[in-house]
């Protein structure tokens, strides 16, 4: 009877070693848990301001962009104004320069 209470005192010893065990690996895995949770809140706040840094810097390109194509846009326009001013001009005294050599022609045509 004696050897049968050694073996049962021995069997809740290796049932309390195992629960121990099993306690000390919750314990592992809630504390990794916890770590990873924690990682991924920083990770996500990373995220965050990458996506954030990455739309201001977007934002800025594309103020960039308009500006520079506002600036070449109004280079254009002065450049054919004032092409069109020249060749007004050109015109212009072409016309009067015409004119003037009708006027001589009739003039002419008068005198003789």
């Amino acid at each position: 009877m004696h050897n049968m209470s050694a073996s049962q005192d021995q069997y809740i010893s290796s049932l309390k070693k195992i629960k121990q065990v099993e306690e000390e690996a919750e314990k592992e895995i809630d504390s990794y848990k916890s770590k990873i949770e924690d990682q991924i809140i920083q990770i996500e706040s990373e995220l965050e301001k990458a996506i954030a840094a990455a739309k201001a810097e977007g934002e800025k390109l594309v103020d960039s962009n308009v500006e520079e194509a506002t600036k070449k846009a109004n280079a254009e326009t002065q450049k054919t104004i004032e092409e069109a001013k020249t060749k007004s001009e050109d015109i212009a005294s072409q016309i009067t320069a015409q004119n003037a050599q009708d006027i001589i022609n009739i003039l002419l045509k008068g005198v003789e």
